[in-house]
């Protein structure tokens, strides 16, 4: 009686939002009905670091219920979340990847820290979730789901018990890589080192299987790619990767990898940024790196100069609009390859500076689920995009964990700079 009642009431409150004039379209109500029945789960945001970056991680400097009335506002905050229809939000720990050691550690633990005081800051809006049952309840209870993901192996500094600590304080996640390679994989943004996975790295998978934390493979190499998805005891993620054959960024996936997601049993949860969706954007921006580049060579010692005519060519070169409907496009590949039950949303809000027309923050994901509910999209198809298959594949990732569990001690393998 009590969880029918909370239906009802979430739906009520739903159907009470800007975004949601039935009335006007129909396809909106049908994502409204969705959604309060499944949680909406985005497997990417970078808020943590943003509020690093703006606030040095100090939740009393702003009010995290709205942030879009500050000077530069952040894509997320709770209003805008609950517009938006988010039912669990992975938050990324990310650290960049010129801290390594000690120093990679620390930060990780910050950011971590950083989210579990933003959960018990805001309790009426948001609960710590750590299990696929977590986020069923949570959402149940009208609140957001918050998860974590550790972005970057860099992050572990070599170390099992390192990784074993982050799982302890809640991560769900690790990508293994960011941009640069790590000392036991292949980033898909930087020249091989190790081909794909070195003796120690495929120790990683096997420990994060065991504590059942999920295998995030958005950042690594195809080679990697397919290296993990062969050993793997568990079905892997792409937290925020979209479709290679749409715009070929390396770090998208190729279709031979998504024929092996879904023999896995992953999913892949397709990233927002106009940057990995419009191949226009990503020879844009590679076209301003290799100006800039120039630039440098031609004016030694004046920085001014080259900041002048960059600006220059930035204004005959202006950054080109990604319509709403190619994102939905790498939604629909993924599924043509992969199939409905390996696709996924990971948006990398307040990590990216370009989006879509109409998906500029957290409140997008409506229209989105719209227009794939205008090309045919049914009810069940749109629960298994927003939520229902990420949390078939924690739950399988948790099954497998404790079936390992039984019959595997963890993880002594120590990093000797050769494995």
């Amino acid at each position: 009686m009590r969880l029918s009642l909370i239906f009802s009431l979430c739906l009520s409150a739903l159907l009470s939002l800007p975004f949601a004039r039935a009335d006007v379209d129909p396809h909106i109500a049908l994502v409204q009905e969705v959604l309060a029945a499944t949680p909406l789960i985005d497997g990417h945001n970078d808020a943590p670091w943003a509020i690093r970056d703006r606030w040095s991680n100090k939740l009393g400097a702003f009010d995290f219920h709205d942030t879009a009335s500050i000077d530069k506002p952040m894509h997320t905050d709770l209003k805008r979340l609950k517009q938006g229809g988010v039912g669990a939000q992975f938050w990324s720990v990310w650290v960049p990847t010129d801290l390594d050691g000690g120093d990679a550690v620390t930060t990780v633990i910050e950011q971590i820290d950083l989210v579990h005081r933003l959960v018990d800051r805001y309790p009426d809006e948001l609960e710590l979730a750590l299990t696929a049952a977590d986020i069923r309840r949570i959402h149940a209870e009208g609140k957001i789901a918050s998860l974590i993901g550790v972005e970057g192996g860099h992050s572990i500094d070599n170390s099992m018990a390192v990784l074993r600590a982050l799982y302890t304080l809640g991560a769900r996640y690790m990508t293994l890589t960011h941009w640069q390679n790590v000392d036991w994989c292949d980033a898909a943004t930087d020249a091989p080192e190790h081909n794909g996975l070195s003796v120690f790295g495929e120790a990683i998978v096997g420990e994060m299987n065991r504590l059942g934390m999920m295998v995030d493979l958005s950042h690594v190499s195809a080679e990697v790619m397919r290296q993990v998805l062969e050993l793997t005891a568990a079905p892997v993620i792409f937290s925020h990767s979209s479709a290679f054959a749409i715009n070929p960024h390396p770090r998208n996936v190729p279709d031979g990898i998504l024929r092996q997601v879904a023999e896995n049993g992953g999913v892949v949860m397709v990233n927002f940024g106009s940057y990995f969706l419009a191949q226009s954007h990503t020879e844009r921006w590679a076209g301003l790196k290799a100006e800039r580049e120039r630039l440098k060579s031609l004016h030694p010692g004046d920085p001014d100069r080259v900041k002048r005519e960059v600006d220059e060519w930035m204004v005959a070169h202006p950054i080109p609009t990604v319509a709403l409907s190619v994102l939905a496009d790498h939604v629909e590949y993924i599924r043509s390859k992969a199939g409905i039950d390996h696709v996924g949303l990971g948006s990398d809000y307040d990590g990216i500076s370009a989006l879509p027309e109409d998906m500029g923050d957290v409140t997008g994901y409506p229209r989105l689920l719209a227009e794939l509910a205008r090309r045919g999209w049914s009810r069940d198809d749109l629960a298994k995009v927003a939520g229902e298959n990420l949390l078939r594949v924690m739950a399988d990732v948790e099954k497998a964990s404790v079936k390992l569990q039984k019959t595997e001690q963890p993880e002594e393998l120590w990093f000797k700079g050769d494995n």
